[in-house]
């Protein structure tokens, strides 16, 4: 059988499944906080020639924060359930990366973060039964029969 034969007996595609399964997590929001931690990990290793931007302790923190982020970021999409709490560090996180990390990634690593971290904390799963609800009450109206007007 070919692919289409697949996808016309109503198989799943790959592509049908992935989107299924990012819809019930905060997936935009914790793909947004991961990409500002990678964002702010190569801010923070810059070197112009002979001159590096960060050593010591700032160093470290320059590591750190962008690590954490791409954690806080994987979590929030892996387990959904705890998305207030990851998304509550990653902003607290992003605002201070501004002191922590070369201004935040030069403003754009920090942005990310905080949208991101606001997408995940805003995000609200749907409810089991609002698919199969909508499903029904379109059927219902399709298959009821019109209403005759009645004359007293």
């Amino acid at each position: 059988m070919s692919a289409s034969a697949h996808a016309e007996v109503g198989a799943p595609t790959r592509r049908a499944a992935f989107r299924a399964w990012s819809r019930r997590r905060p997936f935009l929001g914790g793909v947004l906080i991961a990409l500002a931690g990678v964002e702010m990990f190569f801010s923070g290793q810059l070197d112009i020639g002979k001159i590096h931007v960060q050593v010591g302790i700032e160093g470290l923190q320059a590591t750190i924060i962008p690590v954490l982020l791409v954690l806080l970021g994987v979590l929030a999409v892996t387990m959904p359930v705890h998305r207030i709490f990851y998304g509550v560090l990653a902003l607290a996180v992003s605002v201070y990366s501004l002191i922590g990390v070369n201004l935040g990634g030069f403003f754009i690593g920090m942005l990310l973060g905080a949208v991101g971290g606001v997408l995940v904390v805003s995000w609200l799963p749907k409810p089991a039964g609002a698919d199969a609800e909508k499903r029904d009450s379109a059927l219902s109206d399709e298959s009821s029969p019109p209403l005759a007007s009645s004359r007293s």
